[in-house]
């Protein structure tokens, strides 16, 4: 079990710091506002949450494309609600085990909480240098993120994953994850 609790109000603090007039600015992620990326944060909490609980009444298939004009007024509280959701629901020892599905795929529930927390993480990350605020995450919590992604081969086509971005061996554990996910860890905007 991974305690998804630090990462999920690692978030939940950014979102607080997101001014309206920043949801219009671009992210690392390609033709992603941060408004998008915010949307996004909301539909994998509510969906990895269903799949800790092993819900089959939740949305199947992969998400939608996100869009910022599905945030309604109060969307921080809603989507931190739904981050401390997600975060009690992978505290359950049982959502580890068995089978369970995420974005139309079945996969061993470990998997999918080790997916949840790599969201976490990489998102995170994308939105605090999308907005201006520092942000840093524990080397266990990266480590086990780094091991999930660097576990996926070519074509890195940004469908999951952008092509590997070279980072300095010794460079902090953060900017490797951040590399391997196809970011450049030095990106500002």
């Amino acid at each position: 079990m991974i305690d998804l609790g630090p990462a999920a109000h690692r978030v939940g603090d950014l979102l607080a710091g997101v001014k309206d007039d920043q949801l219009e600015d671009q992210t690392p992620c390609p033709e992603t506002t941060v408004g998008d990326l915010i949307d996004h944060i909301g539909t994998f909490a509510t969906r990895f949450t269903a799949s800790a609980d092993k819900r089959t009444d939740a949305a199947p298939g992969p998400p939608p494309r996100p869009s910022r004009d599905n945030l309604e007024p109060g969307w921080r509280d809603r989507i931190t609600g739904d981050l401390d959701a997600l975060a009690s629901a992978w505290h359950q020892p049982a959502a580890w085990d068995g089978v369970t599905s995420a974005g139309g795929v079945e996969l061993p529930a470990s998997v999918a909480g080790v997916v949840a927390l790599d969201e976490l993480l990489v998102h995170g990350w994308d939105l605090a240098v999308s907005t201006h605020q520092p942000y840093d995450a524990p080397d266990n919590e990266v480590l086990t993120a780094i091991e999930f992604v660097a576990s996926f081969d070519a074509p890195r086509d940004g469908s999951l994953f952008g092509p590997v971005v070279t980072v300095a061996p010794d460079a902090p554990a953060l900017d490797r994850l951040i590399g391997l996910t196809g970011r450049q860890p030095a990106w500002n905007g």
